[in-house]
């Protein structure tokens, strides 16, 4: 194992744009560098003392989601390399290999970082637009009191909208009592409900 660190290492050094600010000798030890130094890149050995390196990798990606990780193993296990794709490890390396194989791995890993951030990236613009314009119509709405089925479906939008503001949930409220909804109206007040203890939680 102190081998395999070692020759890592030594790869990672000859590849440009790449640097190692920490190697952990168990899985235990991973977790708690991942969370201190917060790397882009993950080379984690399957087999690990303590923790081994899938439970390392599942723990890392609750705080670290966004962390990149490369699995390391000595044999071809597909029911080890199913359960760390399934995890959302981006690659897969059988011992022994090459630099040319790591830095292949390193690139692909970094790549799919890169797509999945522009995809998020677009979809974030998307929500935000689409929230922009539900607040027009909501605010076109509450000046015209309009109470049809339009104005429920926009409100119910702007109601599960993160940092919903107050007035939509009156609204929204009103129709319901206007349109005699009480099945809506107990369900928005029980969401009402659960949206305080979350945030008194």
């Amino acid at each position: 194992v102190q081998e395999t660190r070692r020759n890592t290492r030594l790869m990672v050094s000859t590849i440009d744009h790449l640097e190692v600010v920490a190697i952990a000798s168990n899985g235990q030890q991973a977790i708690e560098m991942t969370r201190e130094h917060q790397p882009d890149i993950l080379l984690m050995d399957i087999n690990m003392p303590l923790v081994d390196g899938l439970t390392a990798i599942r723990q890392i990606l609750k705080f670290a989601p966004n962390t990149g990780c490369i699995i390391i193993s000595a044999e071809r296990n597909p029911n080890a390399f199913r359960e760390a794709m399934s995890l959302g490890v981006r690659e897969y390396l059988i011992k022994p290999f090459t630099v040319d194989e790591l830095e292949a791995a390193v690139e692909r890993v970094y790549k799919r970082m890169d797509e999945s951030i522009q995809v998020n990236t677009q979809a974030d613009q998307l929500r935000r637009k689409n929230e922009e314009y539900l607040k027009q119509l909501g605010n076109e709405y509450i000046k015209s009191k309009r109470t049809d089925d339009q104005a429920v479906a926009v409100f119910e939008q702007l109601v599960d909208t993160p940092n919903c503001e107050q007035r939509w949930i009156q609204t929204l409220a009103i129709i319901y009592v206007l349109r005699k909804r009480w099945d809506r109206l107990k369900l928005l007040i029980r969401k009402i409900e659960q949206d305080a203890k979350n945030i008194t939680l």
